[in-house]
């Protein structure tokens, strides 16, 4: 029974742990010949990567749940397959013995003739490619620069080559950065007698994905320039708005309708196109990483591999950095002429709302005279009847035989019903001032 000394473990403390060991470099016994494909995995399941996998020899029965870590190493009678699934691509290494007749001293060999797997395995991998290359690792005297490079160019076909030493010199890596016909790109590896195969397998998994990042950042390069005219349009489309705001020219409304249509087309061109300038710059710096893991040392009269592709990358990672800053800089300026116009129509609605109060003010006022007509005709109503009242009841009285004259006496109490519905009106005014 084994003793637990620690609290209960997080649920992602075990898968977070074994991610430094989810992609084992590979080891690679010189020489050898490694086909590699990366494509991109839009709309590719798991399921159709794992069929896929089924067509290799004797592995009909592999299990889907192989593939949840994201890679798997196959194991064959002379070749190992890899499968490997990235956010965005997943990539297929096939490594293999190489040929004699594809060694130093050849010229322009023909590798594909010799692949283990069958072409239609090859050629029926689920995706679309974006990266494809060949990659040659042998042994050589790298103590003669001038003949190794001889022989490295003769073995491209005599094109111009793009080279560096690596780690010090203990290996070369040549490329001529040439897409064949046949939609592969080669990449030849030189190294000392005596290397190992842990060093020769980090060697190609390096230079591998420096292909693979270098093509997958360049692919916020269109995006930038298809979308370079569109901002360029909503530049000027906001300069106009701006104008027409500043100059008063335009109604509120007309001004509202067509900011509001300019802002829906910069907030769509940012939600569709910010992951992808944002995936550039994460494979441009792992493009910078894994040149830096290459220690590049020059040979004499040939241009590193790192120098020609800085010298090719940057510019365009510097176009896709200045458009996702255009776009996310004529966002802001979209919210600050948004705020600028509802400031606008406040201050509009502030005038408004002035004049309806002041309108209100005024027809209160009428109101109040009005309602002071009122009483003072009904103050006069009420009198009337009650000096009507009165009258009756003298008259009565003098019938009656009280001798009293009727008129005069009515006469004299009119100031006093006057003043007393005068006072009772007051009062009952009082009291509702005051119930309030």
């Amino acid at each position: 029974m084994v003793t637990s000394f620690l609290p209960t473990d997080d649920l992602l403390r075990t898968v977070l742990h074994n991610e430094v060991h989810a992609r084992p470099s590979a080891r690679v016994r010189l020489p050898a010949f490694i086909v590699y494909v990366a494509v991109l995995n839009a709309g590719i399941s798991r399921e159709q990567e794992c069929e896929h996998l089924r067509g290799l020899p004797d592995q009909k029965n592999l299990a889907l749940d192989s593939l949840d870590g994201n890679f798997l190493l196959l194991r064959f009678e002379g070749y190992t397959v890899k499968w490997e699934r990235h956010t965005e691509f997943t990539r297929y290494s096939i490594v293999q013995p190489l040929e004699t007749d594809a060694v130093l001293g050849t010229s322009e060999p023909n590798l594909l003739s010799t692949l283990m797997v069958t072409p239609d395995w090859l050629r029926n991998i689920p995706g679309r490619t974006i990266a494809a290359i060949q990659l040659v690792m042998v042994h050589a005297d790298l103590s003669d620069e001038s003949a190794t490079m001889a022989r490295a160019q003769h073995w491209f076909g005599g094109r111009t080559l793009v080279a560096s030493q690596l780690g010090g010199g203990h290996s070369w890596a040549l490329t001529d950065f040439h897409l064949a016909h046949n939609g592969f790109e080669r990449i030849l590896a030189i190294a000392q007698t005596g290397i190992s195969q842990t060093r020769a397998g980090r060697i190609s998994q390096r230079l591998l994905e420096l292909e693979t990042y270098r093509l997958m950042a360049l692919r916020g390069l269109p995006v930038a320039k298809q979308l370079g005219p569109i901002l360029a349009e909503a530049e000027s489309s906001l300069a106009a708005i701006t104008a027409l705001l500043e100059n008063k020219a335009a109604s509120d409304q007309e001004l509202l309708d067509t900011l509001v249509s300019l802002a829906a087309r910069v907030e769509r061109a940012t939600a569709e196109h910010t992951y992808r300038f944002s995936a550039t710059q994460a494979y441009n710096t792992l493009v910078s990483q894994r040149i830096a893991e290459l220690r590049e040392k020059a040979i004499p009269g040939t241009q590193t591999i790192g120098e020609f592709m800085q010298r090719r990358l940057s510019p365009a990672m510097a176009t896709v950095t200045a458009t996702a800053q255009r776009l996310a800089s004529l966002s802001e300026r979209v919210s600050r002429t948004s705020a600028l116009m509802r400031t606008r129509v406040d201050i509009a609605t502030e005038a408004q709302n002035q004049l309806l109060l002041e309108k209100l003010t005024r027809g209160q006022e009428l109101q109040l005279r009005l309602q002071s007509t009122v009483e003072g005709l009904s103050i006069m109503a009420i009198s009337y009847y009650i000096v009507s009242l009165l009258l009756y009841a003298a008259k009565a009285l003098k019938s009656a035989g009280v001798p009293l004259n009727a008129e005069i006496a009515t006469g004299v109490l009119i100031p006093v019903v006057l003043w007393s519905v005068w006072r009772t009106t007051r009062r009952i005014h009082a009291k509702l001032r005051t119930s309030r």
